[in-house]
């Protein structure tokens, strides 16, 4: 996190943005939108490009391009101005928003209603509660919130984090790391390697962290958008929102056709489109979950991660409550 306020000037003058294929013709009179992702096309944005093929963002008067983050992700890139969307997450987010030259970027929907993140590891070899981590290897960013993470939910079972093996992350495919031993346990989102796991046949235990603790339901992958922006233009920023929001749900209602477009907007994913296609089945029942419409906050959830964060003084300053949030660009 350090790390990333370091570089945030830098990458604000020298960043360049590289497109992702997905790009829609600009008509007279429409208003540009970039969007940003926080990494190469996956199931997380099957709405946005169901948006743009079904021509919800033309509907709306909006032209919308896709493009890659940069090393640091998209919280920058949003925040100096160069996108006016993108994705991110809420861990994420919490640094951008204390210190000297907070980042002018606040959420404007939840992509998923809950936290699908937890721990993955081989079936039957005692790492189905955290406590089981004991003694094995895990695959560590060695971040602050990550680790104070681990130790909160394994030392609540009854464990000793300090028992549990740091091994620095390299982890790019989760199915290979596990079957070769070089890690015991990684910390996954379930709706794409834990579903990659499952697609490769590997039988596998898991914990997800908010059924462990209901502080750590944080929101994750959220939409970030350019409080400038969002002062400046209202109209243009609640039609950008209630195009995407018409995407997700329709991705929610028709995962199949959903997943399809997808694989027709990133064809690089074809090769996995069994993958695609069951995540996408997953997901669908995680985009709007419980919650009364697609991309709704809800503050206390948002506040006790935060809190728990303040309470445990993983930020230099503590972030108030409410920061970093809206649920005002939301179609009613």
């Amino acid at each position: 996190m350090k790390r990333f306020f370091a570089v945030v000037c830098a990458l604000t003058l020298m960043l360049s943005l590289t497109a992702c294929g997905a790009k829609q013709e600009e008509a007279a009179g429409t208003e540009k939108i970039t969007f940003v992702l926080d990494w190469t096309p996956n199931t997380n944005h099957t709405g946005l490009y169901v948006a743009m093929a079904k021509g919800y963002f033309a509907e709306g008067g909006l032209s919308v391009e896709v493009v890659q983050p940069p090393e640091d992700g998209a919280e920058v890139l949003v925040g100096s101005g160069r996108a006016q969307f993108g994705v991110s997450f809420q861990d994420y987010i919490a640094p951008a928003l204390i210190g000297d030259a907070p980042l002018p970027i606040t959420a404007v929907a939840a992509i998923m209603q809950h936290n699908t993140s937890g721990i993955v590891s081989r079936k039957g070899e005692g790492m189905d509660t955290p406590a089981g981590l004991e003694g094995k290897k895990y695959a560590t960013w060695d971040l602050p919130v990550e680790k104070a993470t681990m130790a909160h939910v394994i030392e609540a079972d009854g464990g000793d984090f300090s028992r549990v093996e740091l091994i620095p992350s390299t982890v790019t495919d989760e199915v290979s790391a596990l079957r070769s031993g070089s890690v015991d346990a990684i910390w996954i989102y379930y709706g794409w390697a834990g579903i990659a796991c499952e697609v490769a046949g590997l039988e596998t235990d898991y914990f997800a962290f908010a059924d462990i603790d209901p502080v750590f339901d944080f929101y994750s992958p959220v939409v970030i958008a350019n409080e400038d922006y969002l002062k400046e233009k209202p109209e243009a920023a609640k039609a950008f929102v209630a195009a995407l929001a018409k995407g997700y749900e329709f991705a929610a209602e028709h995962p199949e056709e959903a997943a399809a477009i997808l694989l027709e907007a990133a064809p690089e994913l074809k090769s996995n489109e069994r993958l695609v296609v069951e995540s996408q089945k997953y997901l669908a029942d995680q985009y709007v979950a419980d919650a009364s419409r697609w991309g709704e906050i809800d503050p206390a959830r948002w506040d006790a991660f935060y809190g728990w964060l303040n309470e445990n003084d993983l930020m230099e300053a503590d972030i108030p409550a409410g920061a970093g949030f809206t649920n005002d660009y939301l179609p009613a």
